[in-house]
């Protein structure tokens, strides 16, 4: 039997360069580079034009955000209900190239419930939702003023809506998923695991279900297809795709991207399903780094590889 591989998906904002991207995923996944072992879904490029700089940060990976973000962007600050209208307005904007103007889409209300629900959920978190009080410290990601932790999930959430929107509505969809496509179709047999995170999940999710390949394992992390206003927009109902041996789902509580963290009572046989709640440190809980970091992501995905994964500390 031909070696395992496994396909990466990742997830909303601008990336690193693929190579430097897979390395990233691996070494936080294996301890070390994989090599042709495993592979790297991009599809950065269908919405952004250049991948950001090698030694900059990914403002979504939840480290502290740089003197341009932060602190007072004026895309990021103001009363909730603004900055959901005005994160709309531009995900409408964006689309524009993509796809036709016109009244907004059907269905986008839903998604816009979803983005109402990370903002004020996001806002409370940072104690600036008017309900801070005893032990929300522990809710505390950075150690910022109120103000700025507010806005470091802000761009988390800016960032997760536009790059949705464009999925869903804006016609970038079918691009995206030709990605995925491309890189499972490059992959000849032996056992395939699949890891997606935040919308790279949802990308992940829909194109297997479109090709039944068989799958021995799909890890999704920080994913949103336990919303039901995600659910509502997939071009399928929701079941776990055929081929899929098993299926981890993890999230972290605080996760605003995923909000809900079961997907098992909605994809159905929910005995190949299973969730878990993990802690991610990552500054708005929601780093691709940290997820793969943690036991329930590594021990599956270790148990397919077998001898040809590197020791836990290697």
């Amino acid at each position: 039997m031909a070696d395992p591989r496994i396909v990466y998906v990742h997830g909303n904002g601008n990336k690193h360069r693929k190579e430097l991207l897979k390395s990233q995923w691996d070494r936080s996944l294996f301890g070390t580079d994989m090599g042709s072992a495993s592979r790297m879904a991009y599809w950065a490029p269908v919405r952004y034009d250049t991948p950001l700089p090698d030694p900059a940060p990914d403002p979504l990976d939840g480290g502290p955000p740089s003197e341009e973000e932060l602190p007072g962007a004026p895309a990021l600050s103001g009363p909730p209900g603004e900055f959901v209208a005005r994160t709309v307005s531009e995900a409408r904007a964006d689309s524009m190239a993509e796809a036709p103007p016109g009244p907004p889409p059907e269905g986008e209300q839903q998604l816009v419930r979803w983005l109402r629900d990370m903002t004020y959920l996001g806002d409370t978190m940072a104690g600036d939702g008017g309900t801070a009080g005893p032990g929300t410290e522990a809710l505390e990601a950075l150690p910022l003023p109120g103000f700025a932790r507010r806005e470091v999930f802000r761009l988390l959430v800016k960032h997760t809506f536009k790059d949705v929107h464009a999925y869903f509505f804006g016609g970038a969809g079918d691009a995206m998923r030709d990605v995925v496509r491309a890189e499972l179709a490059a992959v000849d047999g032996g056992p395939l695991v699949v890891v997606g995170h935040s919308l790279g999940s949802v990308i992940a999710y829909e194109v297997l279900r479109e090709l039944e390949r068989p799958v021995e394992l799909l890890i999704t992390v920080g994913s949103p297809l336990a919303i039901t206003e995600v659910q509502d927009l997939l071009r399928q109902p929701p079941a776990v795709p055929s081929g899929v041996a098993a299926w981890h789902n993890a999230s972290d509580l605080r996760d605003l991207v995923a909000l809900d963290h079961t997907v098992r009572p909605e994809y159905a046989p929910e005995h190949l399903v299973t969730d878990h709640l993990v802690t991610n440190s990552s500054g708005n809980h929601h780093g691709i780094r940290e997820y793969l970091a943690t036991d329930p992501v590594r021990t599956p995905v270790r148990t397919v590889f077998g001898h040809l994964a590197p020791p836990p500390n290697g």
